[in-house]
């Protein structure tokens, strides 16, 4: 039997049964491979301490600092009446700032030995805050003593890597692990084409591999980074370029709209015109349309840009051309809402086969899996018999039992609510690939959409249509100004009293079960977070107090289809004035009487949620207000986050912001499937040139060489970076 390559053996194997399982559960780190991947996040050098003034709330942290001072406190509790109970407070201070160690019972005798004012050392744990202060209860910690001989060894670099860790195991345990395997990344096999890495000077990958996990100075480190990232950038790209070549060589439906057909009886309805974004953005569609193989883009457009106008106008177009069009929305609210617009902006053209029908009209229909069986059968039957040109839907179109009579495009409103299976499901029912459509009312950086969405053609909507009116949004700080609160409900009952409406929006809905079993808190969690604010609650007490006498209603995601929709009904007819809600109204809603929204415990949302949800404001003539209620603290992250959507209504800039603060991961997850991202050392903001010089070279490899038969590392590579599950990710996109 061959041996096992060096990378590929186990952790289980080379660290142990215990600590091979710890990094694969919570690390998920499998082999000798991943655990080299895994780099450290930052360095602490000897003498130099970390801020920790700038300490992230509730993230796992290791700190390089001195302890000031340690104090042990007895006080009696429930397990010890007779004030046996025992509290270590340890003050430790880097200079910067200081932050407090919290000890309780048996734990305190070891700290309160080893812990004594002047000795330095590294803490990790978790931020909390108690009595308004930022505390680590139960820290674990390493002394920087250098007496012990393996102490001595594993710090006597100048730099110490700070590794990604869990509580369960500290970053100077995944050091000493790295140190082990750290011989065997002379074995690993470079996946740069060795022309490309001599070009742009980059160092090969074993020498990347030993600097970034024990480097000699800081050059070391920008050396290693420098290779690695492109490294990352390079395989992706060349995964999706992959992907874009072999969607070229599949055969589609050319599909042209016709001068005289229904698209151009459409545009002669219209009662404005087009702005220029939307016609130079419709030019490229139609050009994709006509092409014969499948047009794969993605139509990304600022809150109310009409995409939805644009994404109609491409249906039409291949209504001319004999084909169907489906639409794909992520929610039964989402596609009734669609279908509604949509037929009323067609008026007699979605009343085909009818007698009030115009003479090139269609059929629009609606499948969604909570319609009753007879219209659910009366829909199967006009679109297997092609009588329905247009056809929305939710998932419900996926099912087997639905069959087209000729799709010709697919339309996915709202990509990242979408399971790729499903797509791919509703791909496969044309008779030829169709073409594919995907909108996306997020605005996403160009490097984003090169990276996770890097198999489409990208198409921008940045202009918003005439008539629409500026939103002027404000942050209400209710813990620290409970009168700026009042003075929120006030504005609403003004708007109200002008005959306009109100969404107020929750984190929760407020019936979940478990919220009442709350389990007895340790005393170092008791300053733990209150649960979320919940539409049921919230409504309530509005209607009895601030707002009482307004008609207030509330919508939810676990509500009967049919209850939803008759609310919303009642909205958009302006027989309530106020709807309590969740994010249920993210996208899609259009109701131009709405002016206001006042969004609850705002810093629970993130940066592009909250600006789709301030877009369902101001979508009539009268301007738009979003008051962002938060009980953070002024200097908290959460509310800078806040102060940044309140400060532009750029969707671009935020989603900039909103990457910058969340995790690459999370942003990426969507592109690898996988839990872990792929992406540990590239930014995909700041390495914007690494990713675009990487998208040409991938391209010019592929088309020279499809199969990467001349490039065996490359393809080792790919075939870790997508594995199975990726690969069929990428395959589905």
């Amino acid at each position: 039997m061959d041996a096992v390559p060096a990378l590929d053996e186990p952790l289980k194997k080379v660290l142990g049964p215990a600590t091979a399982k710890v990094m694969a559960e919570h690390l998920g780190l499998h082999t000798v491979g991943d655990l080299l991947h895994h780099y450290p996040r930052r360095y602490e050098e000897r003498g130099q301490l970390t801020h920790l003034a700038d300490l992230p709330m509730d993230e796992h942290v290791t700190v390089v600092a001195q302890v000031a001072d340690a104090r042990l406190h007895t006080f009696a509790s429930s397990r010890a009446p007779r004030g046996k109970g025992q509290r270590l407070e340890v003050t430790i201070t880097d200079g910067s700032g200081r932050l407090q160690l919290v000890f309780f019972g048996a734990g305190v005798h070891k700290p309160h030995k080893e812990l004594l004012p002047g000795t330095r050392a590294m803490f990790a744990g978790k931020v909390s805050v108690f009595n308004r202060r930022l505390q680590l209860a139960h820290p674990a910690y390493e002394l920087l003593r250098g007496d012990a001989e393996e102490t001595v060894e594993t710090w006597a670099g100048a730099l110490i890597p700070i590794y990604p860790a869990t509580a369960k195991l500290e970053s100077w345990k995944i050091g000493k692990a790295l140190q082990t395997v750290l011989p065997s990344a002379q074995e690993a096999a470079d996946p740069l084409p060795e022309p490309l890495r001599e070009g742009r000077g980059l160092v090969p990958l074993p020498e990347a591999l030993l600097k970034i996990h024990r480097p000699h100075t800081k050059a070391d480190i920008e050396d290693a980074r420098a290779r690695l990232k492109w490294d990352e950038a390079f395989v992706l790209q060349v995964a999706l370029a992959r992907r874009r070549y072999a969607d070229a060589q599949l055969p589609a439906v050319p599909r042209r709209p016709r001068p005289d057909g229904i698209l151009a009886a459409f545009d002669n309805r219209l009662p404005f015109t087009l702005t220029e974004g939307q016609r130079k953005v419709s030019e490229e569609i139609f050009a994709g349309l006509a092409t014969e193989h499948p047009m794969h883009r993605l139509l990304q457009g600022e809150v109310g840009s009409g995409k939805t106008l644009v994404a109609l106008r491409a249906m039409l177009a291949v209504v001319d051309a004999g084909g169907q069009a489906a639409m794909l929305a992520p929610t039964e609210v989402l596609a009734q809402q669609h279908h509604r617009s949509v037929t009323e902006m067609m008026g007699e053209l979605a009343e085909g086969g009818t007698l009030g029908g115009a003479e090139n009209a269609t059929k629009v229909v609606l499948l969604t899996g909570s319609m009753g069986a007879a219209a659910r059968r009366h829909a199967l039957l006009d679109l297997a018999t092609g009588e329905a040109g247009v056809v929305i839907g939710t998932h419900a179109l996926i099912e087997d039992k639905v069959q087209f009579h000729d799709l010709g495009l697919v339309v996915v409103d709202e990509q990242h609510r979408f399971g790729v299976e499903q797509r791919d499901a509703l791909r496969g029912k044309g008779k030829q690939p169709p073409h594919l459509l995907v909108m996306t009312a997020t605005p996403i950086p160009r490097t984003v959409a090169m990276t996770v969405f890097g198999d489409l053609e990208t198409s921008v909507l940045d202009q918003l249509p005439a008539g629409r009116s500026p939103i002027a949004s404000h942050v209400v700080p209710a813990a620290d100004k409970p009168h700026f609160l009042a003075r929120a409900w006030e504005r609403v009952r003004e708007e109200v009293e002008k005959g306009h409406q109100a969404y107020v929006v929750c984190p929760r809905i407020g019936d979940e079960e478990d919220g009442t079993k709350a389990k007895k808190k340790a005393p170092e969690d008791e300053a733990e977070k209150r649960p979320p604010l919940a539409v049921l609650d919230i409504a309530e007490q509005l209607a009895r107090g601030p707002l009482a006498g307004l008609r207030v209603e509330v919508l939810h995601g676990r509500m009967q289809p049919d209850d939803k929709d008759a609310v919303m009904r009642r909205f958009a007819a302006g027989e309530a004035d106020v709807l309590v809600a969740t994010t249920v109204i993210e996208v899609g809603v259009n109701v131009p009487n709405a002016t206001v929204m006042v969004i609850m415990d705002a810093d629970r949302f993130g940066v592009s949620q909250l600006h789709q949800l301030r877009g369902r404001v101001g979508r009539g003539s009268a301007p738009g207000l979003c008051l962002l209620v938060s009980e953070m603290p002024e200097a908290s992250a959460a509310r800078q986050r806040l102060n940044a959507v309140a400060s532009t209504l750029d969707g671009f800039e935020l989603s900039r912001i909103d990457l910058e603060q969340r995790r690459e991961g999370d942003v990426l997850g969507q592109a690898q499937s996988g839990t872990r991202s792929s992406l540990r050392m590239l930014a995909v903001i700041d390495d914007e040139e690494v990713i675009a010089e990487a998208r040409e070279e991938a391209t010019r490899i592929v088309a020279a060489d499809p199969d990467l038969e001349r490039l065996p590392a490359l393809r080792t590579a790919l075939d870790a970076l997508l594995d199975e599950e990726r690969e069929q990710y990428l395959e589905k996109g």
